[in-house]
């Protein structure tokens, strides 16, 4: 069977508004574990109003939850990492460790509001870019000034920086404005990771094998295989992606 590595979800219990229990968590394990994900990031949100956990406690909490996991036999890898929602001074707080990478890498996983300036944006990604962090921006679709032209995606990825999508706005679960977006940046290749972004066990699903098949068959073993596993890889192992243009 072939697997799947998902680099966002809110499935560590009881810390954001993803699971709120070590129940769920487990049932959301159990259901991303038949889909065919075999190692998942575990990325609570990190908000600069909320109380959040350092590196240190993060490790612990995963550290637990994949002894559970050992206990009942789920073959599933975790691993750290968050949600980082932007602000001011980012760079220097992953840096003291108040905010984490994925996996320990160079990667980070960063978030805006929906709403933000192109230019904050923009100006976002440079900053983590120049304390030594590759962006991956979170649920890329999701940002109308950055979306609404083509070019600035392309400006964006052009710095450095990455997009992730979720994989439930490919599918339209969020309407066909989002399914829409998705499938045109897919079509540009301006999608280098699809996640599941998982929340619950009904709305926002630990899912990705849906999405894989439809890419499959739109694009391609290749494309697929690097969205879903390539790419992520490349992130628990803390090389660098290239684009395809500078091979």
């Amino acid at each position: 069977m072939e697997t799947y590595i998902d680099i966002h979800c809110h499935i560590l219990p009881g810390i954001d508004d993803g699971s709120d229990s070590l129940e769920t968590s487990l049932e959301m394990l159990y259901m991303a574990d038949r889909d065919g994900i075999s190692q998942i990031i575990l990325t609570p949100h990190n908000k600069p109003w909320h109380t959040n956990i350092d590196r240190t406690e993060m490790k612990v909490r995963v550290d637990q939850l994949q002894e559970r996991l050992c206990e009942d036999g789920l073959a599933i890898r975790l691993y750290t990492g968050s949600e980082l929602y932007y602000r001011d001074g980012l760079a220097e707080e992953i840096e003291q460790g108040k905010a984490g990478t994925l996996a320990d890498s160079q990667y980070v996983l960063v978030e805006f509001d929906p709403l933000a300036d192109y230019d904050y944006i923009r100006n976002g990604v440079y900053a983590l870019l120049s304390g030594g962090y590759y962006p991956i921006i979170a649920h890329a679709e999701r940002y109308k000034n950055v979306c609404c032209k083509t070019g600035r995606i392309v400006e964006l990825v052009d710095m450095g920086s990455f997009m992730q999508v979720n994989a439930g706005s490919i599918m339209g679960r969020y309407g066909i404005g989002m399914k829409q977006l998705t499938r045109k940046m897919l079509k540009q290749d301006l999608v280098h990771f699809v996640a599941t972004d998982a929340h619950d066990l009904s709305e926002r699903t630990p899912c990705l094998s849906q999405c894989a098949k439809y890419i499959e068959k739109k694009y391609g073993e290749d494309s697929k295989r690097r969205l879903f596993y390539d790419h992520p890889m490349c992130v628990l192992h803390d090389e660098y992606i290239r684009n395809r243009e500078e091979d």
